[in-house]
């Protein structure tokens, strides 16, 4: 997401990238639905730039950093909820600690604090496209025998009744 704020040529706007960006996501996601980033911004206006973009499009949320005084291990989250804010979408702390210290027993028990539910839309599937392609021996016999029962002069069934029949013809 960070690239997006580059403008290699003059005709790059980072700010209609982002507003592009976090405007399709938010068509894409049911209200109340979480997504997170882990984003490297160079500076704190690419972080600010990147934050309103998102609180522009309807986004509530915010940024989460994971060891804040650590250079190498430090990580920043872009925590976004579909919808406005509300009690149920406060964005996770970050860790603090150092990451050698803590194990998976001491940090189980601050683990819902930590995590992000990740809801499902229950969006219906689309159907499938019925085509027309395809249709088999079965199908053919049983429309000539339609055919038949209307009256209508239908050519008799033999062994090459569809049959596929070479490029060349």
């Amino acid at each position: 997401m960070q690239w997006l704020c580059n403008a290699d040529k003059a005709s790059h706007e980072p700010r209609l990238r982002l507003k592009a960006f976090f405007g399709s996501l938010y068509r894409c996601l049911a209200r109340g639905a979480r997504a997170v980033f882990q984003i490297y911004p160079e500076s704190v206006a690419q972080r600010e730039l990147i934050l309103g973009a998102a609180m522009r499009a309807g986004f509530a949320g915010g940024v989460v950093v994971d060891y804040p005084h650590s250079s190498k291990s430090r990580k920043e989250f872009l925590v976004l909820t579909c919808g406005p804010p509300s009690i149920s979408s406060e964005a996770p702390k970050g860790k603090v600690g150092d990451m050698e210290s803590c194990s998976d027993d001491e940090s189980s028990g601050d683990e819902e604090n930590r995590t992000v539910c990740i809801s499902d839309r229950h969006r219906p599937r689309k159907k499938q496209k019925i085509t027309n392609k395809g249709k088999g021996r079965e199908w053919v016999l049983k429309k000539k025998e339609q055919m038949r029962r209307k009256g209508c002069a239908v050519p008799p069934d033999t062994k090459y009744t569809a049959r596929k029949r070479k490029a060349r013809f």
